[in-house]
């Protein structure tokens, strides 16, 4: 977003509130404000074609809740960008945004446009050549929609700013209703008051005449299919900071791309699988631990090809507490099946699997039944700390964990991997880790490369790196499951789910400080923030084939500053 859009916002809502001043405006401001400010109200001056629109609360509660977290530092950082915010929108003026702004200011709903369509300009050829037109890509309009939730106070830094130097303001008239425009810095705003309880602005005049068009009676964005219901559908996160609605998902994708330099226009197979998603919603809240976001979508059973599985999440106990990272999930095998049912209709995918097979085929092995087919169950990939042998250089390794029920097909795929290293140089050795067989693949002076064995009589792991394969298989510290940072990231998340995502911020955190002693160190304002960071944790649900949800856990540290 160009910056002449992304820094439009409050002296433009100024503007507009100057619209409402007179003495008899004055007293009727004095009178109490329903509950207008919220998005479904917004959305009703927000016209139709709107490809999707964010509702942004100004409950100082709810934004209240995040003050609980981070250390001294990431809150001395968050108190000098507020100061730097107020001085970077009022530069050489005595506006303050938590005096003149914050009291009177209510919900803020964003609402992207597609762009106003223009005539293609006409490139001149030589002398006697038809001219030949040009298509100018253009962005997307920016409108705005701000809430009044208190009237005199709105008034009062209307006329506050009209006094300040340097800002020039016009009017004009469009459908009876008064556009102000706002000229400061040599960059206009446009802006409205629709019924003394909404102003409603943005950097293009078109796009506020737009607006008084739907106020006037034009389709909004409130009334559009698909965008009423989900409006009106309530995510469930605790103090709400934001929400998105996305009524028409394929064709707002469809849109931003085209409207993009390259003016992308997608193939008709890859429409086909964006229409699998119908809408969306999506909730950003914050509860006592840390910023939790839920999104919800809206899918089309009859194009949704991919079977949504649970997973009973005991694989996670497989790995060590030590773990910082870990993706899991259930049935690698029918989304591989599925998969390659849909690749018929994508030539250029079609050869990649065409290919890969065909690679595989050449040691004798069959992609589809001895690499995906006996990973039936459930699987994860994890990452664990190690600076010994191959790993020294790394400081991690990574080692993946499935259940199967085809133990023999497991088996007989690995025996030939273990045929075809052996062609490489690379020796192939047996020892017992943990009372369990395992196979490592060796080499001079470093140890083992890789390694796999069984944990169990239906669970197979493989690891890149000597000490990981004794992590697993000779685990010696509490599973991860068990650990108080897993329960802390994941705990809170829905159960049953499709899997987990998993990120312990402090021990990843350290290797990447580790890399950057050897380079150049991470920034003092990055570090503070990542430090505030317990950890990422993200799972999927689906309770019918109809809807699909994801949920995102930022788990925060509590604040330590006294």
């Amino acid at each position: 977003m160009p910056e002449n859009k992304s820094k439009f916002l409050v002296p433009a809502v100024a503007a507009a509130v100057v619209v409402a001043g007179s003495v008899a405006a004055y007293m009727y401001f004095k009178g109490p404000l329903g509950d207008s400010s919220g998005a479904l109200d917004s959305a009703k001056v927000i016209p139709s074609t709107a490809l999707f629109a964010t509702y942004i609360t100004t409950d100082s509660q709810a934004w209240a809740k995040l003050q609980q977290f981070g250390t001294p530092e990431a809150q001395k950082l968050v108190a000098k960008g507020l100061e730097d915010f107020n001085k970077d929108m009022f530069p050489d003026s005595n506006i303050s945004y938590e005096k003149d702004i914050k009291p009177w200011v209510g919900g803020v709903m964003i609402a992207v446009l597609p762009p106003n369509p223009t005539k293609p300009a006409q490139q001149k050829g030589p002398s006697g050549a038809p001219n030949t037109p040009i298509n100018i890509q253009q962005e997307p309009n920016i409108l705005m929609v701000v809430g009044i939730k208190d009237k005199l106070s709105a008034l009062n830094f209307a006329n506050k700013l009209k006094s300040q130097k340097g800002v020039k303001i016009q009017e004009s008239d469009y459908q009876g209703q008064k556009i102000t425009e706002t000229i400061e810095n040599g960059k206009p705003t446009y802006s409205v008051v629709l019924n003394n309880s909404h102003v409603v602005f943005s950097p293009e005049k078109q796009a506020v005449e737009k607006a008084i068009d739907t106020f006037k009676g034009q389709p909004s964005f409130a009334s559009k299919e698909g965008a009423s219901s989900i409006i009106a559908k309530s995510v469930d996160v605790k103090n709400t900071l934001a929400q998105i609605y996305v009524p028409d998902y394929a064709g707002m994708v469809q849109q931003l791309l085209a409207q993009s330099p390259q003016g992308t226009k997608l193939p008709p197979q890859t429409l086909t699988q964006l229409k699998q998603v119908k809408s969306m919603v999506a909730g950003i809240g914050v509860d006592d631990a840390g910023v939790r976001v839920k999104a919800i979508a809206n899918l089309d059973p009859q194009l949704s090809k991919f079977q949504y599985q649970t997973t009973p999440a005991k694989i996670v106990g497989q790995f060590p507490t030590e773990t910082f990272a870990l993706v899991s999930g259930q049935g690698i095998s029918s989304g591989w099946q599925t998969l390659v049912e849909q690749s018929k209709d994508y030539p250029e995918f079609k050869q990649v699997v065409e290919q890969a097979r065909g690679q595989l085929k050449l040691v004798n092995i069959d992609l589809d039944k001895e690499v995906f087919g006996w990973m039936n169950g459930e699987f994860a990939f994890a990452a664990i700390p190690s600076d010994q042998g191959v790993l020294k250089s790394v400081g991690f390794g990574g080692a993946l964990v499935f259940d199967t029920s085809d133990r023999k097909t497991a088996e007989g795929t690995f025996t030939k991997l273990d045929t075809l290293a052996k062609t490489q140089q690379i020796n192939i050795a047996k020892r017992n880790i943990g009372g369990k067989d395992v196979t490592e693949w060796q080499i001079p002076q470093q140890g083992a490369l890789l390694a796999h064995g069984w944990l169990d009589q239906d669970t197979l792991f493989v690891a890149i790196g000597g000490p990981v394969a004794e992590a697993v298989a000779d685990r010696k510290s509490q599973s991860l499951d068990n650990s108080d940072t897993f329960k802390n990231i994941t705990g809170s998340l829905q159960k049953p789910n499709g899997g987990y995502f998993y990120l312990d911020m402090d021990k990843t955190l350290s290797l990447v400080n580790r890399f950057a002693a050897q380079g150049q160190p991470i920034a003092p304002e990055a570090n503070a923030i990542l430090t505030s960071i317990r950890g990422l944790g993200v799972t999927a649900t689906s309770p019918d084939k109809s809807t699909s949800e994801l949920e995102m856990l930022l788990a925060l540290k509590p604040n330590t500053t006294k």
